[in-house]
């Protein structure tokens, strides 16, 4: 019998949270209704508070390690996109 420790569990969780939110990203932008995208955007938003907070817990608890990104590389590419006007 498999069985899956907590650090397995989260790392599925947090995959079906991206997976989820990106459903309901492509249902947002093929909305008929302004009231319908209203209330999926609404969704998208818990869904992505959820993958926040799995995200979160992960990387407390050491399972989804970041590294932070050099300040050089940050001002390199905001310079880009504000350049392109995006």
């Amino acid at each position: 019998m498999n069985s899956f420790c907590d650090k397995d569990i989260m790392t599925d969780l947090l995959s079906s949270q991206k997976f989820v939110t990106d459903g309901y990203n492509t249902s947002v932008n093929e909305c008929a209704t302004p009231s319908l995208k209203c209330d999926m955007l609404n969704i998208l938003s818990e869904e992505h508070q959820i993958q926040g907070e799995v995200f979160s817990e992960m990387q407390r608890r050491g399972w989804y390690p970041t590294e932070a990104a050099e300040q050089n590389k940050v001002n390199q590419v905001k310079q880009k996109y504000q350049s392109t006007g995006l």
